[in-house]
């Protein structure tokens, strides 16, 4: 399946000495083999950057942004063979994989508008003869490490950013995913970029990852990634000062106040928590319901849980697709373990889908009777596992839901507008959902706080990551 592909440097196709198997999670089998990027052919994926930054940095923006609007074209029409890939590769179905392809196109449209509107400033001087002058130039040469979860969606958001900037990238997708963005950077040499604008190198994260953040030449690093692995690169970078953007880990709080709409909020919390199986970093992880709720709430979310249908993601009617990698699903399975263990009960799922012979499929999981100070309430599951608790008050959830390290997302179900503000404002997050399952889209800024990262990708803000600011004091008279 890989062989029209391989690393992207220059504007063409490099096959690599060396490959590695990509395995399909709805089957067990080998998908292909992708190319393994050498040392060689890291640092070649570099110098084309740093000659596509030359290049690019000098085009126009308007014809910047008719080159990005191309590729969102282009994405839309392809959309079907990227949903394909990410289905087959991630698991994901077919119809959340379509979602993503679309999702990534309006990525690109939003950021070939935002490149034209990079607007700088000018300040009144305290002096008669002298002008005061603030704008923005693109900060280099950019690696975008993507993971696997969303890998064209991810790829996206750091490609069309930095493009929209004037910066050049050099994008890594996870070996685990690698298709959807190979067929994105196809797309992306069918628009005619200057060559070494896009970059792109499969293979060995940690070494791939490690070798660019190593160079001069890479000027900002953009990752999305667990918290461990974030902490990692942002050492790394500090030798450099290297400017890094970062969406980490996230353990999301799902609320439910006394005054919700239950069935509103069982079918919330059901479109938020399964998509693509759980394995999604915005995903509700923590769910605190009223305790003049839970029992409601609790019965509705476990019947609707319980009439979703497992399958292969390449399916159309599939509503929850396998884990991703064999992995991940022991992982789970000794989550599943160590949270019944501690004292949770539960009410339906806890083992692998007995309809399947083949497969990490793994039926979706809730628990009851889950204590704050278990496992599964301190570790970020990324899968189907839902720990459902009680609350008293107000200020009762609100110290539970930010009595955690990371800061991502937060969901909230109330029918007063007073109470949502509230726990909006109240809640130690960079997003907050209130009454909605839907958090990312193109035009709004995504990322968090606290041990979940800084800055922001998507809206208005977050091409702001990829600029330099430079002040001009300029003298009228020479």
């Amino acid at each position: 399946m890989y062989e029209n592909f391989g690393q992207f440097i220059n504007n063409k196709w490099h096959k690599s000495k060396e490959s590695y198997q990509v395995i399909n999670p709805s089957t067990e089998e080998i998908l292909g083999s992708a190319s393994k990027a050498s040392e060689q052919e890291v640092e070649q994926a570099i110098q084309s950057a740093a000659k596509g930054f030359v290049a690019w940095k000098n085009t126009q923006a308007w014809e910047r942004s008719n080159k990005i609007r191309k590729i969102a074209e282009l994405i839309r029409k392809r959309k079907d063979e990227i949903a394909k890939w990410i289905s087959l590769e991630v698991g994901k179905p077919f119809l959340q994989a379509q979602a993503e392809a679309i999702a990534s196109a309006d990525i690109f449209e939003w950021n070939a508008e935002e490149t034209k509107r990079i607007y700088g400033q000018t300040v009144e001087s305290r002096f008669k003869d002298t002008r005061v002058i603030i704008n923005y130039e693109p900060v280099g040469v950019v690696a975008g490490l993507v993971p696997w979860n969303f890998p064209c969606i991810l790829a996206s958001r750091k490609i069309s950013t930095a493009l929209g900037a004037g910066c050049s990238i050099v994008c890594k997708p996870d070996v685990i995913t690698p298709g959807s963005v190979m067929v994105l950077i196809d797309i992306i040499k069918e628009v005619g970029l200057p060559d070494g604008a896009v970059n792109m190198l499969s293979g060995d994260p940690a070494g791939i990852a490690q070798q660019l953040i190593s160079s001069d030449i890479i000027k900002k690093i953009s990752i999305t990634g667990s918290t461990r692995v974030g902490k990692l690169i942002l050492k790394q970078a500090a030798d450099k000062v290297q400017r890094v953007t970062m969406e980490l880990s996230g353990h999301s709080p799902f609320i439910v106040h006394a005054d919700a709409d239950i069935e509103k909020a069982v079918n919330m919390a059901i479109l938020a928590k399964y998509r693509n199986t759980g394995q999604v970093c915005i995903s509700p992880s923590r769910f605190y319901i009223h305790e003049s709720k839970k029992d409601d709430f609790t019965k509705g979310y476990v019947e609707k849980t319980q009439k979703l249908k497992i399958g292969p993601g390449i399916n159309k009617d599939t509503d929850l697709g396998p884990i991703t990698t064999e992995k991940r699903i022991n992982e789970i399975e000794e989550l599943v373990r160590l949270t019944e263990k501690e004292g949770a009960k539960i009410l339906c799922g806890g083992k692998r889908s007995a309809k399947f012979n083949k497969g990490y499929f793994y039926e979706p999981t809730v628990f009851d009777n889950v204590g704050d100070d278990f496992t599964i309430t301190q570790t970020e599951p990324f899968g189907p596992l839902s720990p459902i608790m009680s609350f008293k008050s107000f200020d009762d959830v609100v110290k539970r839901a930010n009595n955690h390290q990371n800061g991502l997302a937060a969901y909230v179900c109330t029918s007063s507008m007073n109470v949502a503000h509230e726990t909006s404002e109240a809640l130690e997050t960079g997003m907050v959902a209130i009454n909605t399952p839907v958090i990312p889209t193109a035009e709004t800024p995504f990322g968090g706080i606290k041990q979940s990262g800084y800055g922001r990708e998507g809206g208005s803000m977050a091409i702001k990551d990829y600029l330099n600011i430079k002040y001009t004091h300029l003298g009228l008279k020479g």
